[in-house]
This record gives structure tokens, C-alpha cells and sequence, in this order.
């Protein structure tokens, strides 16, 4: 019997089955999936834009685009805990096709606004106040669909990486250029039509039903918030990263991106700022490829040595390094971080349960964004008795600090990595 695709030899020469070959990864639901995340990052890069040309164009105070964007960002962090236990009791796919419809009447009557005039601050601010609640619904289920509906998790992290990337390059871009041609209206315009986009993809999914083994009485909302937080306390991997991002969000990640933006914009101006930011995205890209090519079986671990790339940024820009040199270190600090997001989205996917999944990931979004937006607030007023430049510098030492911790910590870096496939086509 000839050895043919479909047989192979033993090692005592016998004629065996091959193995099955794994799912495709881009079947229907991760084609609609892929779809309603690359709109839905293309439109939320479009929104800072919009908001400036918006505001400013119109003579509001250069503090009102940040406090719509502050606003927004406040809105998600408070609701993105309801959001997981919403959608562990409702179903991942339900609440996120209700925060796009959530979302979708604010930016177009944003879109309407700025159009025809220049809308009261109240009005904008009440606008991204929704829109931040409906990304706090939406957020979480992200997380939890992934498993479902991807045969490889990690590959699909990855590939869904170098999109977002890609998406965050493109949002910004287009945005300006609707707001060039025609006014702030349109970028609005086109933020609506991506939750439109967005909606339509997760209505057209099929996901599999849940497992029996994860269906179980569901209590009231603060008994789920408890278990969720029970459930959350018993990994020491997943408490013991979030605590350790805690400090890193504070003292590097919240402040890195305002200081680098004044440092960059008052030394070399805006333009080479967007340049250093599309290098950010180049690099974020390659980390996502890179994390579909290389499968570590310490995924933290391996993760955790990738963000060595970070504190070489901030070394660089606390030096002021010539501008080639400061794009080269954005590269690196984006192909680091995005390759950490893979290795970090797939851990918490396949070692969670699916029936706390949501729960869990709301609790790392909200935690992390928090630490994150106490750094950038403190960022300005200790920048301005220490200097810039130094506190970038002190925050590249921590970084490195950051990863001797997560590598210190056994469970986190012990982890293994683990595969989940899902039944569904």
C-alpha cells in the first residue's frame, strides 16, 4: 500500500491514518469577526480627530477635546465591569451588537451636529459619554468570542493584531482627510457607518451554543460581580500580571504617550510626531506576524522578555536620540508590545473558563486602564519638577524592573501554553 497524503509510516514502518488537519482559521464567523474589529478600530482612531477638528474649528478651548476624549475614557472604565457580567448573562454576541447600536445613533447625531454648526459642549459630552458606556458593553465580550469561534487562539490573536494595527494607522489618516475635504461632520459620519459595519457582521455570525458543562444558575448582578472577582482571585498568574501592570500602567504606560508627545511636537513638531506613531504602528504589526509564526511554550514568559523592546524607547527619547533613531525605537517598542498583547489575549483565553471569561477580562481592561489614566494625569505636573526627560528615563528603569517581576513569579512564569479549539464551524 503506497504512502499517500492521506496515511504514514510508524516508526515500526506500519501504515497508519495521518492526522486530521487542524480547522481553517478563517472560516465564516472569524471572517465576520476579522471585519467588525478592523471597522470598529478604524472608527475609534478616527474619534480624537474628529473631536479637535470638531471643537477647535468651531473656537472651543483646546481643554474641551480633552475633555470629551477624558470623558469617554471615564465612562468605560466605571461600566466595563457591568459590561462582563452583562455579557456572561446575556451572551457575548448580544451585547455587542447592542453596544453598536448603543453607539451608532450618538456619532450620528455628532456627524449631524457638526455638520450644520457647532453643537453645545453638553451635548458632546453627554454623546461621548454614551459612546464610552457602549464600548464598556462591548469590550468584554471581544475577549470570550475569540475561543468560540477560532480553532487557533493565538493565530487569531495575532492576525487580528496586525489589523488593529494596521486600522490604528488608517483611522487617524482617513479622518483628516474627511475633515479636509469636507468638515468634522463627515469623520463622524464615517465613525457611525463603522458601527453600522460592525452590527451587521455579529447579527450574520453563528456562534455555537454554549457547553452544558458551562451553563449554571445565574445569581443576582453583585453576586456575579463577586464570583467574578472569586474567579479572578484564584489564578495567581492572572492577579499576579495585573498587579504587577498596575505599577506599569502608573509609572510607564500612562505617562509615555502624553510626554512623548510633548517632547517630540515641542522639539521636532507634529509632523514628525505622526511619523514616529505610524512607526509605532509598522512595529506593532511585526509583533502581531511574529506571533504567528512563533508559538513559545511559556507564553508570559516569552512575552514578558519581548517588553525588554519598551524601556529602549524611552531610553532613547529620554536622551534625544536624532529622529531616525527615535522611529527605529518606536519600531522596537511596537513590535515588543504587540507581541506581549498576543502572548497575553491568548493565555487568558485558553486558561480561563469560557463562562467567566468576560468577567475576567473586564476586570484586567478596567484595572489597567485605570493605573493608566492616574499616570497620564500625574504625568504633567511631575514632569514639571523633575523634567520630561527624566521621568521618561526613570520610567524606562521600572519597565525593566516590570519584567524581572513577571519573570520572578513563577505561576506567571511557569505558565504553559495551551490550545482551545471550538466545535463550530
Amino acid at each position: 500500500m503506497p504512502v499517500t497524503d492521506n496515511t504514514y509510516k510508524s516508526a515500526a514502518g506500519a501504515l497508519l491514518p495521518a492526522p486530521p488537519e487542524p480547522p481553517a482559521l478563517w472560516n465564516r464567523n472569524f471572517r465576520l469577526f476579522f471585519t467588525a474589529r478592523s471597522a470598529a478600530v478604524l472608527g475609534e482612531g478616527m474619534v480624537p480627530v474628529a473631536f479637535a477638528a470638531g471643537l477647535l474649528g468651531a473656537g472651543r478651548p483646546g481643554s474641551s477635546v480633552g475633555y470629551a476624549l477624558g470623558l469617554w475614557t471615564a465612562a468605560f472604565a466605571v461600566f466595563v465591569l457591568f459590561g462582563g457580567v452583562l455579557a456572561d448573562r446575556f451572551a457575548a454576541r448580544r451585547m455587542m451588537i447592542t453596544a453598536d447600536l448603543l453607539r451608532l445613533p450618538g456619532a450620528a447625531l455628532l456627524a449631524v451636529a457638526f455638520a450644520v454648526g457647532s453643537p453645545p459642549l453638553w451635548a458632546v459630552y453627554a454623546l461621548s459619554v454614551v459612546a464610552g458606556v457602549g464600548a464598556a458593553l462591548f469590550q468584554p465580550g471581544v475577549a470570550s468570542t475569540i475561543p468560540r469561534i477560532a480553532p487557533d487562539v493565538q493565530r487569531a490573536n495575532a492576525v487580528l493584531r496586525v489589523a488593529e494595527a494596521l486600522m490604528t494607522m488608517a483611522g487617524p489618516a482617513l479622518a483628516g482627510l474627511l475633515v479636509a475635504a469636507w468638515n468634522a461632520g463627515a469623520a463622524f459620519a464615517a465613525n457611525a457607518a463603522t458601527f453600522a459595519v460592525s452590527a451587521v457582521c455579529f447579527l450574520l455570525m453563528r456562534i455555537p451554543p454554549t457547553a452544558p458543562s458551562e451553563e449554571r444558575e445565574r445569581g443576582s448582578f453583585a453576586a456575579e460581580l463577586a464570583l467574578g472577582w472569586r474567579e479572578f482571585r484564584s489564578r495567581s498568574w492572572l492577579w499576579g500580571v495585573i498587579a504587577i501592570w498596575t505599577v506599569y500602567g502608573l509609572t510607564v504606560a500612562g505617562p509615555m504617550v502624553p510626554l512623548t508627545a510633548s517632547l517630540v511636537t515641542g522639539d521636532h513638531g507634529s509632523a514628525v510626531y505622526g511619523a514616529l506613531m505610524a512607526a509605532n504602528g509598522a512595529g506593532s504589526a511585526l509583533g502581531g506576524l511574529l506571533a504567528l509564526r512563533i508559538r513559545p511554550r511559556r507564553p508570559l514568559a516569552s512575552g514578558a522578555v519581548a517588553l525588554l523592546g519598551l524601556p529602549v524607547n524611552l531610553v532613547l527619547l529620554g536622551l534625544g536620540a536624532p529622529v531616525p533613531v527615535l522611529a527605529a525605537g518606536q519600531f522596537v517598542a511596537g513590535t515588543a508590545f504587540a507581541f506581549w498583547l498576543v502572548m497575553w489575549s491568548t493565555a487568558v483565553q485558553t486558561h480561563v473558563p469560557q463562562e467567566a471569561l468576560n468577567r475576567m477580562h473586564a476586570y484586567d481592561v478596567a484595572g489597567s486602564l485605570l493605573m493608566m489614566g492616574v499616570g497620564r494625569a500625574l504625568s504633567g505636573p511631575v514632569a514639571g519638577v523633575v523634567g520630561t526627560e527624566a521621568v521618561l528615563l526613570t520610567g524606562a528603569g521600572i519597565a525593566v524592573l516590570v519584567v524581572g517581576a513577571l519573570l520572578a513569579v513563577r505561576p506567571i512564569r511557569n505558565l504553559p501554553r495551551l490550545a482551545r479549539t471550538v466545535a463550530g464551524p
